[in-house]
């Protein structure tokens, strides 16, 4: 290792390649944390619409639910990134949030009533929504060296490992109860599943908290150069239109527990192959996000508004056809996934003051969830009086928001005027 010199200030300056390292270090660290995080709480997730079926809840308390927990998991996001901005305390927020977010799943098992497991479900999307802005500002330091859309890219990349591990895992388990000849009804294999995820939650907080030694700063691997140059009073003018276009992409997304509902309810897929259609979601979700963060970070702004017409055609093949059209569906359903959680918070990062990072995050994260569950409850009560007319919404607000995406890129163009 060379040894670093002295920058004029007296105080040891890392060199590029030392940073760089550290910083892919720093992204590869989070990103196991996301991976064991990600076994859990979507594993559960590809079971909870199917398990609160069981429970006794119907197609709109199922939509509502996760339309609500959403809500949570986004909306809450502008009161824990304003934390953390204030106090500073990003990685103390972070561990308190991953605790909550993953223990909550695993306590699933435990609940008799499907109204005591609509809490659990809430309590995991609010453990994400604490932990979320302050995580997201911590990988934004990293990102000025490896490039946002590849260190985002890679991240959910990681993520979606998990996302796709933990729902097959499930799907195993949920065969073979029902090769030892569990009865229709009967909850015992979802009981044992969640169970099971109490393993990669631990192992999510130890990585967490072995992250948190090795960088307790990571401040320290943003590169001076590369923070946005925008004033710290306000946010600019396309950082409002890009939040607009994404809102309404957000009042289209279909949540997977109605997905499955449907297909349940259309007899697709046997049950146990319920959670393997997510994972197939979670697998194109991974590669997806890799794929598009590059092209983000050589073309820019302008695949995300490619990504909002693709998205577009997600709803009439999940619910107007047959198999072959679900699975394509599936596949289109985790490229949305990725595009959200990769090149979407990449824009974002680049358009928000560097000290607002963990606010500008919560505030975005707030407003996206506020139209994903006024979205997911209108979905929902379209669901149960006509198929055809929630697709119809579905299509013609997502597809509201290219223009508006096209709106915002030029406004991007044209400079970063502070509005607000």
């Amino acid at each position: 290792m060379k040894r670093s010199k002295k920058s004029s200030s007296g105080k040891p300056a890392l060199t590029r390649k030392l940073t760089s390292r550290s910083a892919l270090g720093f992204v590869v660290l989070l990103g196991l944390v996301s991976l064991f995080a990600d076994m859990t709480y979507e594993g559960g997730r590809s079971l909870v619409g199917q398990y609160l079926g069981l429970l006794g809840a119907g197609a709109a308390v199922i939509a509502l639910t996760a339309g609500a927990g959403e809500f949570l998991g986004y909306a809450l996001r502008f009161v824990s990134g304003w934390a953390a901005d204030r106090t500073k305390r990003y990685w103390a927020i972070t561990i308190f949030g991953y605790v909550l977010n993953l223990l909550a799943v695993p306590a699933l098992a435990l609940a008799g009533r499907w109204q005591m497991a609509i809490v659990l479900v809430f309590a995991e999307r609010i453990g994400k929504a604490i932990r979320n802005p302050s995580r997201d500002a911590m990988l934004a330091y990293a990102t000025s060296q490896t490039g946002r859309g590849f260190g985002y890219g890679l991240h959910e990349a990681m993520d979606q490992i998990g996302a796709v591990l933990g729902p097959l895992l499930l799907s195993l388990i949920l065969y073979l109860k029902s090769r030892a000849g569990q009865a229709a009804g009967d909850t015992t294999g979802y009981r044992t599943g969640f169970l099971v995820l109490l393993v990669p939650a631990i192992l999510a907080l130890l990585v967490l908290l072995i992250a948190r030694s090795l960088f307790p700063r990571p401040s320290e691997l943003e590169l001076p150069d590369k923070r946005p140059r925008l004033a710290t009073r306000g946010y600019s003018r396309a950082y409002w239109i890009y939040l607009a276009a994404a809102s309404l992409m957000a009042a289209g997304i279909t949540d997977f527990p109605l997905i499955a509902f449907h297909f349940q309810r259309a007899s697709l897929v046997p049950e146990y192959w319920l959670p393997t259609l997510f994972a197939l979601a979670m697998a194109v979700d991974a590669g997806s996000a890799l794929l598009f963060g590059v092209l983000y970070d050589r073309i820019g702004f302008p695949i995300l508004i490619v990504m909002f017409a693709i998205e577009a055609a997600t709803a009439p093949f999940l619910f107007l056809g047959r198999l072959p059209g679900a699975i394509a569906g599936m596949a289109l359903w985790g490229i949305s996934m990725g595009t959200q959680e990769s090149i979407m918070r990449a824009a974002v990062a680049d358009l928000i003051p560097a000290d607002r990072r963990a606010t500008g995050f919560g505030l975005f994260h707030m407003i996206f969830g506020v139209a994903w569950f006024s979205g997911s409850a209108l979905l929902g009560l379209l669901y149960q009086r006509d198929v055809r007319a929630m697709v119809a919404f579905a299509v013609g607000i997502q597809l509201l928001a290219v223009p508006v995406a096209f709106l915002a890129n030029s406004a991007r163009r044209r400079g970063p005027a502070i509005t607000a």
